[in-house]
């Protein structure tokens, strides 16, 4: 038998960075097949799969995001079952050789299964981005659309920016300095799960993982079932059950979140994403713009300055209010062609918002315009270099044994762009009276999303976070076309999610760059995978809106009913703000908010300001490590995410990332990204086991533990004459 070609690094061209050393193999076997009867047949059943539960929870007032990892795990034990079973006979198919059963379940089959069922863990409420259109249309706004209409949205918005992202390819993956470190989780578990390791007097990496997926299994019943208190433990609620401002300051969910915690596992990961995956610089980033807006910035608006009147509304909300602090009728500001009632409109008022929503809006400005400067100033030279000539640099040994696979034409990339923009310009012509809007809308959305592509998926290479584009997308949108709800979060989709796909798209080559995979099996699998799963999502949503009783609607549900949509209820807000009311009713001359644009222009000189203190005091390293577009934008998920998922999430993650990697660096490369995927697909097993064993059916268990919210005064406004239901009256 003719031996296996492998090839190794040498000394002078390891990869730079020290945890893509510490976790990537310099190793690759080429002849392993990748193009198997099995990874089309697991890969599609992942997809599938993974599509509906993903959507089918996303509705629920605690999301669950079932990830890739879920399906790493799942498919090896079947993979090898079928290795076993099937059959070896060879077909020859066009010249070739073909078998159902190639030989071994192999790892890089096993990744672009994992690479395929990535395309059902979509972005945004768990489904695809576009369905929050269709949900709020049905749900919010009481209207009608079609479903071939949501398909197209869905489909068309999924797929646009892979088009572009081929362009950035050379730019953001080949370099060895893009490390985007959320893909070696995935590497270090591949490994774990593939490789033998010889005994060495220490656990293997597979025992561990296993080990570590059963307790976060088991533990998971107990906050997710027996004891749900233990999500959001509000220790200062407990200790003054009836003080508005006390709860304020210390509940994790609708106030500052002092001292809370939590011991539940989807409450750390829920909306920050794994800290175990964060690297410490990035934490550390987060950490101090979480101080800076939450214990800073909103208790002097709030109780020091009442900025915006801030105490006639909750401390912590993203709802709508009128100025005396109830809520915002939305419906009743709506006409009859789906745009803004101005006589109404006016007899209601002006819209308001909490002073925490207002300053987040204006952080978020801040955060985008900071984006494009900080990588202009920062990475500015590389990108130049790189434009000029992908190939002068020196190659680290993964972009040198990538050399062996036949690189994927770049009509590939045009034809996806050219039919996936064809079809969407086409909806907005056809269709215009259910999406609003006009066909220079899509080209305008699209040209923002390409803009933006490049850097922030440098952002995303190098620090773990994605800055995103809503809420610039949506404010030039609201300018140039006000009064039209779905025109705007269409367009903002359009520009927002292309953008997102794109960088997903490229960071699943990246996860193929370390693993070896060819990079053509890569696009088509990507693809095929988007397709699917954007049709699975649709599918689902459409049985749901249909099926369950006055979803999303939180006034008419029962009060312990999961399927209050959060996601979707800011989604709903958005477009108020921005669609419906517009910009310029918020914040332009027409409305209570002129002063927040001023944060465009901080956040577009503030990493001139950072370079600048780096070259003045050069011995400071610290300053290097200021990182703007994260730090700025740490609090972009806020709501829904509340403050308790950053209080637990910034903890996890300085344990793991500066003390374990700084002092029990062993460990860390060996089993830290094990821990990490072991705890995300133990807790999404006991979810979907709880949902069908015990939630369905509706068997909940009766005590105080499970009582819901510690601090129910938290979302109470404390200046007097101000009335909101379930709050005193002062």
């Amino acid at each position: 038998m003719a031996s296996i070609e492998m090839e190794s690094a040498k000394e002078d061209d390891i990869s730079p960075i020290e945890e893509v050393r510490l976790v990537v193999s310099n190793e690759d076997d080429p002849r392993q097949p990748v193009w198997t009867f099995r990874m089309w047949f697991l890969g599609i059943v992942a997809v599938i799969l993974l599509s509906f539960l993903n959507t089918f929870f996303g509705y629920r007032k605690q999301p669950l995001l079932v990830t890739m990892i879920s399906v790493q795990v799942a498919t090896l034990p079947i993979g090898r079952f079928m290795a076993r079973v099937l059959p070896p006979t060879k077909f020859r198919i066009r010249g070739r050789d073909f078998s159902l059963n190639p030989g071994p379940f192999n790892i890089k089959e096993h990744v672009l299964i994992s690479i395929f069922a990535n395309a059902g863990a979509a972005f945004g409420n768990g489904a695809a981005y576009a369905v929050g259109i269709v949900d709020i249309i049905r749900a919010f706004y009481g209207r009608k659309i079609t479903f071939l209409a949501g398909w197209l949205l869905v489909l068309t918005t999924q797929v646009l920016g892979y088009g572009w992202a081929g362009i950035m390819k050379k730019y953001v993956v080949e370099p060895a300095e893009m490390w985007w470190p959320s893909t070696l989780v995935q590497v270090s578990l591949f490994r774990a799960l593939h490789e033998k390791e010889k005994k060495r007097g220490r656990m293997s990496k597979e025992t561990f993982f296993l080990i570590a997926l059963t307790c976060s299994f088991v533990w998971y019943v107990v906050p997710g079932y027996l004891f749900t208190a233990l999500s959001i433990i509000s220790w200062v609620c407990w200790i003054f059950p009836h003080s508005v401002t006390a709860q304020q300051i210390g509940s994790g969910e609708k106030g500052l979140g002092l001292g809370s915690f939590s011991l539940d596992w989807t409450t750390v990961a829920a909306f920050l994403g794994n800290p175990l995956v964060s690297p410490f610089f990035a934490t550390a980033n987060v950490l101090v713009g979480y101080i800076l807006l939450i214990y800073l910035i909103i208790p002097v608006s709030y109780w020091g300055l009442n900025i915006y009147n801030a105490k006639n509304f909750p401390i912590y909300s993203s709802s709508l209010f009128v100025a005396n602090g109830t809520e915002y009728n939305v419906k009743a500001i709506v006409n009859e062609k789906f745009e803004i009632d101005m006589l109404a409109y006016e007899k209601q008022g002006r819209v308001n918002l909490s002073a925490f929503f207002a300053i987040s809006y204006g952080i978020g400005f801040a955060a985008i315009a900071s984006s494009l400067t900080h990588v202009a100033i920062f990475n500015g030279r590389e990108i130049y270099e790189q434009f000029r000539s992908s190939r002068s640099k020196k190659e680290d040994i993964h972009a040198r044994l990538m050399k062996k696979y036949k690189r994927i034409p770049s009509w590939w990339f045009h034809v996806t762009l050219l039919v996936s923009f064809a079809l969407a310009l086409l909806q907005c012509i056809v269709m215009k009276d259910q999406i609003q809007m006009p066909w220079w809308g899509l080209i305008f959305a699209s040209g923002i999303a390409l803009t933006f592509t490049l850097p922030v998926s440098i952002i995303t290479a190098t620090t773990n976070q994605t800055p995103g584009l809503n809420i610039i997308t949506e404010y030039i949108m609201g300018v140039i076309l006000p009064g039209k709800p779905i025109a705007n979060v269409c367009f903002k989709t359009y520009g927002y999610i292309s953008m997102s796909q794109a960088v997903s798209f490229l960071s699943d080559f990246k996860l193929g760059h370390y693993m070896k995979i060819p990079p053509r099996s890569m696009f088509i699998v990507q693809v095929v995978g988007t397709l699917i799963a954007g049709t699975m999502d649709v599918g689902v949503a459409w049985w749901l809106l249909g099926s369950v009783k006055n979803i999303c609607n939180q006034d008419l549900l029962p009060a312990d009913s999961p399927w209050t949509c959060p996601g979707d209820k800011v989604f709903f807000d958005a477009s108020v703000i921005w669609g419906l009311v517009g910009p310029k009713r918020i914040f332009g001359t027409l409305g209570n908010y002129p002063k927040l644009n001023w944060f465009f222009l901080i956040g577009a000189l503030g990493p001139l300001v950072i370079w600048l203190l780096q070259k003045a005091f050069r011995k400071q390293t610290w300053i290097s490590l200021i990182h703007l577009p994260v730090l700025l934008g740490a609090t972009a998920n806020m709501p829904p995410a509340s403050s308790v998922n950053f209080n637990a999430w910034i903890t996890v993650g300085t344990i793991f990332n500066y003390f374990v990697f700084k002092y029990r660096k062993n460990w860390w490369q060996r089993y830290n990204y094990v821990l990490a995927a072991a705890l995300d697909a133990g807790l999404a097993f006991m979810t979907v086991l709880l949902y069908f064993a015990v939630n369905v059916e509706e068997k909940g268990i009766v005590w105080w533990g499970n009582d819901g919210d510690q601090c129910k005064l938290a979302k109470c406004p404390t200046a007097k004459g101000v009335v909101t239901e379930g709050c005193p009256v002062f």
